[in-house]
């Protein structure tokens, strides 16, 4: 029987848990973050992590706080996508996007408070004996290396320098593995740090992480188009998988990096069955 369902329950509770209790002044803060946290993702990146803990023979529980801040950070990274300043998104899936709901100003603190709050979730971790201090090191590595230059804030670089500017594959390439697949690569490495695995483990998951974050973006540009509507890389003028390649290649070109993902948990057996469901499911999803 799957966990997936029992762990999205618990990264539920625990993202509504993170949010910190604040004083009667500034508690509209906590609802700017509570209100973009409960924006309907699919948590694909905090249940990675739960899931790449349980393969390793961890206690996925003990790396609810890493899964949490991973969201943390992607959620913080959707809100600065939407600003007019960047993708200028009104809407964030179907709902009003944070600066649309709280103004600007706001949503750029709220961002700013999810990033900075990340960070505190690992020392939390420490707190309540999910992780030692030594592997908390290890997770803030991570943590800032893949959302910072060389990982998330490095893909937003390239994807705001190549708008109404041809781009051509390798640029589209790097820009969506420090984009996409960094974050997705942080969320495996933190739940096998939980778990105690050494970066030897680390580094096939790395493997699975950065050929699924590819498919995941590839995905994404494909349902887009089948789509129909204007999105912002539309409006933009922003090259995609699709633009290069017309839906069918594209849909070839995601089916291909998935295959190279599930050839790379091999090293992790049967103990990888549930993540090679969702990396199936995450192909063939329809939104």
């Amino acid at each position: 029987m799957s966990n997936v369902s029992l762990y999205i329950e618990k990264i539920e509770k625990a993202l509504e848990n993170s949010i910190p209790a604040l004083s009667e002044e500034i508690s509209p803060v906590a609802e700017m973050l509570r209100y973009s946290l409960e924006g309907g993702g699919k948590r694909v990146r905090p249940l990675l992590c739960l899931e790449f803990c349980a393969a390793a023979g961890g206690d996925p529980d003990k790396a609810l706080n890493l899964a949490c801040a991973v969201e943390f950070i992607h959620t913080y990274s959707l809100i600065h996508d939407d600003l007019p300043c960047m993708d200028n998104d009104d809407y964030r899936r179907g709902k009003l996007s944070s600066h649309k709901k709280f103004g600007e100003a706001n949503a750029l603190l709220a961002g700013d408070a999810l990033l900075t709050h990340a960070f505190f979730l690992i020392t939390k971790a420490v707190a309540e004996n999910d992780i030692d201090a030594e592997n908390a090191v290890r997770a803030v590595k991570e943590l800032s290396t893949l959302s910072g230059m060389k990982g998330m804030i490095g893909g937003q670089y390239i994807d705001l320098k190549y708008e109404n500017t041809p781009a051509s594959l390798p640029v589209l390439v790097e820009m969506d593995t420090l984009k996409t697949a960094a974050l997705i690569e942080c969320s495996c490495a933190l739940g096998l740090i939980a778990a105690g695995a050494d970066d030897i483990e680390i580094s096939y998951a790395r493997d699975f992480a950065r050929e699924l974050g590819l498919a995941f973006q590839i995905k994404d540009d494909v349902l887009e188009a089948q789509d129909g509507t204007d999105t912002s890389d539309v409006k933009n003028g922003k090259v995609t998988y699709v633009s290069l390649f017309g839906i069918e290649k594209a849909k070839n070109l995601a089916a291909i990096h998935t295959k190279n993902a599930l050839e790379a948990l091999n090293h992790f057996g049967s103990a990888a069955d549930e993540i090679r469901m969702i990396a199936e499911n995450l192909l063939n999803r329809t939104n």
